[in-house]
């Protein structure tokens, strides 16, 4: 599925003159390597977008990352944009351990290659483009954004399974 672009409208504008948009991402996979499927929510006052895709041959991890990138894909502007995620992966890694990875020329503390560097990388550039919030909530918790982006990434992994 394509990648809507979202803008903001004047109601929603941040007081940086930038749209404020939410977006809910998450990941799924069917095994682990196996079917994965990404999903993510976009949301600028009123206006709500939905987006999915699948991969055959994947990982949970990389189905997460790819949710977010997606959705700041999706994005035809600078934004500000609060991104919520279920995975530590995501989350910790975005605002904890990219940084030292950077530094360290995209290896680990003990020195080995960073997993789904491809992934971090594209991330990376995606959100210096944008003000991004990182938020973390508790998955399958009865959180309405993150509930709705699980289904999302539970279809496209289903659209990749039922080939």
């Amino acid at each position: 599925m394509n990648a809507p672009e979202v803008s903001g409208g004047s109601a929603e504008e941040a007081s940086t003159g930038q749209a404020r948009v939410q977006i809910h991402a998450d990941g799924a996979c069917k095994g682990n390597p196996g079917p994965g499927g990404w999903g993510a929510t976009l949301a600028v006052g009123e206006h709500l977008k939905e987006i999915y895709g699948g991969e055959p041959l994947t990982t949970n991890n990389r189905m997460e990352l790819t949710a977010v990138i997606r959705a700041l894909e999706s994005l035809n502007r600078p934004c500000e944009a609060d991104v919520y995620t279920d995975s530590q992966y995501v989350q910790k890694g975005v605002s904890e351990w990219l940084p030292s990875w950077k530094r360290r020329g995209w290896r680990t503390a003990d020195k080995k290659p960073v997993k789904n560097v491809d992934l971090w990388q594209r991330l990376d550039e995606l959100a210096r483009g944008h003000k991004v919030r990182w938020h973390w909530v508790k998955g399958h918790a009865g959180h309405a954004g993150n509930e709705r982006a699980d289904a999302l990434a539970n279809l496209g992994a289903a659209s990749v399974s039922a080939r």
